[in-house]
């Protein structure tokens, strides 16, 4: 059974970009939902994804919990969760209001814009608390499109965090992220029965993608791997803004 109405050719498209996104999750430690969602968004209506993304997101921390928890910047951790407590909620409610249509078009737009950011290499500096809450206010805004991860990884790239530390403290925001924001997207209604169906289909290809970034992790330039995740999304986000106007 193919959920969410997909054809099978839509199908193989998202089971594609799966992979993907969990090989990038697993070098990078982000870009996994944001990529899994711009797959969608070519060929399908891409929001019945985002818990999807989210509960495959929760499966796939646990067999890196091991690896990270030393590396974890828990203060970090604490001032975005405060901010995504506001966020989700609203940014639920606003894709529920906003429609595919539109919905996409601003999934990929917004996208895009941190992608820009990450690439002209904005630099701000370590910052304190209260701007911590107040980006965790913006991740959890935007993962009612399922992309909360890029404002943090945007933020912590420009204070120059070190890579081990990047990775394992957006890898744990995320897993806080998520577990608040399920039970919102219940409470919206937007967990059906297709959601598990597709995270249980689809979480093969996303484990065989985190398998082999996370081998890669240790062999590879972190900040050439960055880049080309960011091209990626970059080129996928433009190509979903130009699905949305055509």
């Amino acid at each position: 059974m193919i959920p969410f109405g997909l054809t099978r050719l839509e199908a193989v498209l998202v089971a594609v970009g799966m992979v993907v996104a969990g090989y990038v999750r697993g070098y990078s430690g982000f870009g996994f939902a944001a990529l899994v969602m711009l797959f969608a968004a070519l060929v399908t209506d891409p929001f019945p994804f985002v818990p999807v993304v989210i509960l495959a997101d929760i499966f796939m921390t646990a067999g890196q919990a091991r690896g990270i928890w030393a590396h974890i910047d828990w203060r970090r951790v604490a001032g975005l969760f405060v901010g995504c407590l506001v966020g989700v909620p609203l940014g639920v409610a606003a894709i529920s209001w906003a429609g595919a249509d539109l919905g996409r078009a601003v999934l990929s737009g917004f996208v895009l814009a941190m992608c820009v950011l990450l690439l002209v290499g904005w630099h701000i500096g370590r910052q304190g608390h209260g701007v911590h809450v107040g980006v965790g206010a913006v991740s959890g805004f935007a993962n009612g499109m399922g992309v909360g991860g890029l404002p943090v990884a945007v933020f912590f790239t420009a204070q120059g965090v070190a890579p081990v530390v990047f990775r394992a403290t957006v890898i744990a925001y995320f897993t806080a992220l998520d577990l608040w924001s399920l039970p919102v997207l219940w409470h919206a209604g937007q967990i059906t029965r297709d959601s598990f169906i597709a995270t249980a289909l689809g979480l093969p290809f996303m484990l065989v993608g985190l398998w082999l970034g996370g081998r890669r992790f240790a062999r590879t330039s972190p900040q050439d791997f960055r880049r080309f995740a960011i091209l990626l999304l970059t080129a996928l986000s433009v190509a979903g803004l130009l699905k949305s106007v055509i």
